[in-house]
């Protein structure tokens, strides 16, 4: 009879094993699917289906194939919470990552720290230097000291010139990322010797940038930093142009500049502009795990309408899928405080390259691009599907020329 109840014991645990590998992998999160961000938020959302895609084609991960959970975050942070607790407490998801942009990462890091997950960040400036915590990661490039990396490319292109700069002008939007550029930005304003002559914000929903940009105009600063979400970025570029401002580099850490939207619309608005990128044609061979990937989501981004270059932000949110799946597969498990500590000491293989974090979760080696926009002629996206738009500026392994001033 003992030998019959082991035996059922164990034909029960078996089943058990096997129904719960039969169960998908749900993973969850928030993404901007309206509002500001929503264009960017659809083109990681394609990024990681494609992942998703590819993952369970090999048969999904310890059996079990896997499955996304999201709610749109309508590019608010007020939305954040009520989404990750849903996700948490009644779709019962087994993961979570984040949606995109430090404004929507920040507010479920306490979320996150209460329930003790490892939490994966898509692109947020500087997150955890508010909260530590050390089951908290971060997909983008701009290394341990998030605000220095981000910003390190355009304050090393601009001390490099002769005559040296000496006066700044810093401006961006009263918001989570801008606020922590520019963080980053005084910081390398304090290293580099440069006087400030204009630092200020302006309330997210401004509209028009003019009398902005005539107020800077009239301190006269040899450089312009700044800070900008897309719908900023674009009213900012149109009222330099409108405006006429004269500085020897102007730009740093607009964002949007790097997507087909903004590049269409703008035009030859963007020639001359000194900012950040992750990707461009002028270094592909710097980048070879992209050969593969970018084709697929092109294609696929095309037939859903959106941003159908995907340099910056889609290879990222791939790269931090195929993180997660590497730590499961190692440990073997969905343990969380497990997953943390692999991730904590391990290399990751992704299409954005080797992939290694540092002890507050960012990435140990810095690697964002200084670029200057150039030759932009008419408003076709042909031309930036190859090289001869972009010069790239910083770092000095990917730099393919030199920064050309005064900025007009």
């Amino acid at each position: 009879m003992r030998r019959l109840i082991t035996w059922f014991g164990m034909v029960l645990g078996a089943a058990a094993f096997a129904a719960a590998a039969q169960q998908p992998l749900k993973i969850g999160f928030g993404m901007s699917l309206t509002g500001p961000l929503a264009g960017n938020g659809k083109a990681a959302l394609i990024a990681m289906e494609i992942w998703k895609d590819d993952v369970n084609a090999r048969g999904g991960i310890l059996g079990r194939k896997v499955e996304f959970v999201y709610y749109d975050d309508q590019t608010s942070p007020s939305t954040v919470p009520s989404i990750y607790n849903k996700l948490l407490d009644v779709d019962k998801v087994d993961l979570v990552v984040s949606g995109y942009g430090t404004n929507v990462i920040a507010p479920a890091m306490p979320i996150m720290m209460r329930r003790n997950m490892m939490f994966m960040g898509l692109f947020g400036m500087n997150v955890n230097s508010k909260f530590d915590y050390d089951q908290y990661f971060q997909i983008m490039p701009s290394g341990p000291e998030p605000g220095i990396g981000w910003t390190k490319g355009y304050f090393e292109t601009a001390m490099a010139l002769e005559p040296k700069p000496k006066t700044i002008a810093l401006v961006g939007a009263d918001a989570e990322y801008p606020a922590l550029a520019l963080a980053g930005a005084r910081e390398q304003v304090k290293r580099s010797g440069l006087k400030v002559v204009y630092d200020k914000s302006y309330p997210p929903n401004t509209v028009d940038f003019s009398p902005i940009v005539r107020a800077i105009g009239a301190t006269h600063p040899d450089l312009v930093y700044v800070a900008s979400y897309p719908p900023d970025s674009a009213g900012m570029i149109r009222a330099v142009n409108e405006v006429g401002l004269k500085t020897r580099m102007f730009g740093g850490g607009m964002v949007g500049t790097q997507f087909a939207a903004l590049r269409t619309q703008l035009g030859p608005m963007l020639n001359g502009i000194v900012n950040y990128e992750t990707y461009a044609p002028e270094v592909a061979d710097k980048f070879p795990t992209l050969e593969a990937f970018l084709p697929k989501y092109q294609a696929r981004a095309v037939k859903e309408g959106v941003d159908p270059l995907g340099y910056y932000l889609p290879p990222f949110a791939y790269a931090m899928m195929q993180v997660i799946e590497q730590a499961i597969s190692a440990t073997k498990g969905l343990d969380q405080a497990k997953l943390a500590q692999y991730m904590h000491g391990n290399e990751f293989d992704t299409v954005v390259g080797k992939v290694r974090f540092a002890g507050n979760g960012e990435w140990a080696i810095p690697r964002m691009l200084a670029v200057q926009y150039h030759d932009v002629a008419g408003n076709d996206l042909a031309q930036w599907k190859k090289p001869g738009r972009v010069t790239v500026l910083s770092p000095a392994e990917y730099k393919t020329g030199s920064v050309k001033t005064p900025y007009q």
